[in-house]
């Protein structure tokens, strides 16, 4: 493994983890932003789950320009 493949492995490591703790925390705010008002809690859970998505497709973009230039 040389040093590009293990920086990529770390950084998804780390996203993996952030977003595993946020979807275990989600239903309970979720929940609690529900009682004031549901469709605020849709739309956050929305954008937590599509946030997943959208930080490795930002990552991916980000090397593909990067591989390139090189």
């Amino acid at each position: 493994m040389n040093g590009n493949n293990r920086s990529s492995a770390i950084a998804a490591a780390i996203i993996i983890l952030g977003v595993g703790i946020m979807l275990f925390v989600l239903p309970k705010i979720v929940l609690w932003i529900g009682d004031y008002s549901p469709v605020l809690a849709a739309v956050l859970g929305s954008l937590v789950i599509l946030s997943f998505f959208l930080i490795f497709w930002l990552r991916a973009r980000y090397q593909r320009r990067r591989d390139n230039q090189n």
